[in-house]
């Protein structure tokens, strides 16, 4: 069983739902992000989604693609965020990890370092599991069966336009838990319809079996209570890069665990 499935065991076991921040590896600063992870874990969070910076995101709004042209600039590539993962795993070897990104980083990594470079050198760091958002359900049955031979979940998004039949597309493949994405749009775009998110939920429910988080959107504590009666995971992205850009470096890891500690309140309610 792998650390996220044993977390949302745990989790359901005690009636709570739980807290996924994401935050761009390598950024705002380098050298921060092992920091930043246990700050977050200490502030709540459950999970932690762990973007992988590229060039070229097309799920992500302005903000986290600011932060990913930052962490760039700041050297980071997948190489250093694995080595991230391996330092935060010195000290935290229960709180699970996912790396949210895209195929081009991940190819390019097999490319220069071997085939199942990437699943063999994320296993050894820690990874939990992988979002990859341009990764087709129908095309990743074998990079699936790869990642769980090593304990790792692959994960997918939905969205309030997907079909029945994707729905069922990603329930014969996902693990871990799916992300829903609910708004139209990218990253940190529009304002949050509670009651769409709650119509839509059990339609997914219908045909997958494996938590449901619900991300893209939220934005305070207040949101993701709301969020919380319906999914059985929040995840906060874009607020939390929001807030951190900009900001020196000393204040990055008191501001994250500051406002996380206000989310676990209002999720625990």
């Amino acid at each position: 069983m792998s650390r996220i499935a044993t977390t949302f065991s745990k989790l359901q076991e005690e009636g709570r739902k739980a807290l996924i921040p994401y935050v761009t590896a390598g950024f705002p600063f380098a050298a921060i992000t092992p920091s930043l992870m246990h700050g977050m874990v200490e502030a709540g969070a459950d999970v932690i989604e762990l973007g992988v910076p590229f060039s070229d995101p097309m799920a992500d709004g302005p903000t986290i693609q600011r932060a990913g042209d930052k962490a760039i600039a700041n050297g980071v590539g997948l190489r250093q965020v694995l080595a991230y993962v391996a330092e935060f795993r010195k000290k935290d070897e229960a709180t699970p990890v996912v790396l949210m990104g895209y195929a081009n980083p991940v190819e390019r990594y097999d490319q220069m370092h071997g085939e199942d470079a990437f699943v063999n050198d994320a296993a050894a760091a820690g990874v939990d599991g992988v979002l990859i958002v341009d990764y087709p359900p129908e095309e990743c049955e074998e990079f699936a069966a790869k990642l769980r031979a090593r304990d790792m979940d692959l994960i997918f998004l939905l969205a309030p336009t997907s079909t029945d039949e994707r729905m069922q597309q990603v329930a014969r493949v996902a693990s871990g838990y799916v992300y829903y994405v609910s708004l139209k749009g990218v990253t940190g775009s529009g304002a949050l319809d509670t009651s769409a998110v709650e119509a839509m939920l059990p339609r997914i429910r219908a045909h997958v079996s494996i938590p449901v988080g619900v991300g893209f959107g939220i934005r305070d504590a207040q949101t993701a209570h709301a969020i919380s009666r319906v999914a059985d995971a929040v995840v906060i992205g874009s607020r939390i890069i929001e807030m951190l850009d900009g900001q020196p470096h000393e204040k990055i890891v008191p501001l994250t665990i500051d406002f996380l500690r206000g989310v676990r309140k209002a999720l625990d309610a």
